[in-house]
């Protein structure tokens, strides 16, 4: 019974990672960008996140409903809160630079914009984002996941490459 959690800057390939496990080990996935923000009522709507008992509901809920699983994202508030659950830890902790190239080739995300067209109007915004992660002092920052990954105790592992 795997219960992975998934986690790094933006573009560190947090999905593609997630799925790919998900897939090879048949496990749950949840992505927590699907449960963190609210919903939005049209394109003009600036993003606010969810109240976190919300997403803390819903990620218990996953839980619960899961024997086996990987959760991803770069939320360390949200993540704290399956630390405890969790098998195994993985912190894509990749240099900014490849986090900005992986960004630029990212696929269309449906879950997460209208169109490829939308999501490629949020690349600049995303770069500025990813560039910030070692200065940011939030739950999404370097600081943030490198405090996560040392606090767990359990089999964990970094991975600072593409390759691996």
């Amino acid at each position: 019974m795997k219960k992975i959690i998934l986690f790094g800057n933006s573009g560190a390939g947090k999905s593609t990672l997630a799925q790919k496990l998900a897939q090879q080990e048949n496990l749950a996935h949840l992505d927590l960008d699907t449960l963190a923000w609210a919903p939005t009522h049209s394109a003009q709507d600036i993003p606010q996140r969810a109240p976190i008992e919300d997403s803390a509901e819903k990620i218990s809920q996953f839980r619960l409903t899961n024997h086996s699983w990987v959760i991803e994202g770069c939320y360390s508030d949200l993540l704290a809160l399956t630390l405890t659950y969790a098998t195994e830890v993985i912190f894509l902790n990749l240099p900014i630079k490849l986090c900005i190239e992986n960004a630029k080739s990212r696929p269309w995300e449906p879950h997460k914009y209208p169109s490829k067209e939308a999501q490629d109007k949020n690349l600049p915004m995303l770069i500025r984002w990813i560039e910030d992660y070692a200065t940011r002092n939030d739950e999404f920052s370097l600081k943030s996941h490198t405090a996560l990954y040392e606090k767990y105790q359990g089999n964990k592992s970094m991975i600072t490459s593409n390759e691996n």
